[in-house]
């Protein structure tokens, strides 16, 4: 019955510290948080052909995550009437970058 118990602790155990690697992200930058490392170039994207007529590719993007820069990669998406994309882009504040976040906005 013993031998039984600690086998089955065991094996609980073991499942928590493997599932618990699972739960760990990076946390995104809040919209604003200067960076102090300037961003890297943008990476080189291949396009390919829009899947509708009508849609516009929207590149990718750096954005600081987790302590350092990660890559969002771009995507096609529908226009909106009456609106236009404003694409992603760094600022240089002070000493360090600030992000201002891709957008859609009024004509």
């Amino acid at each position: 019955m013993k031998f039984v118990f600690a086998k089955t602790a065991t094996a609980a155990a073991l499942m928590c510290v493997a599932l618990s690697g699972c739960i760990v992200a990076p946390a995104p930058a809040y919209e604003g948080e200067a960076v102090y490392q300037a961003p890297p170039a943008p990476q080189y994207e291949v396009v390919g052909v829009a899947p509708t007529p009508g849609y516009f590719w929207i590149g990718g993007a750096w954005f600081w995550e987790g302590g350092r820069y990660g890559w969002h990669p771009g995507h096609w998406e529908a226009p909106r009437p009456g609106y236009r994309w404003a694409p992603h882009r760094w600022n240089r504040v002070g000493n360090g970058w600030r992000m201002a976040p891709g957008h859609w906005e009024r004509r």
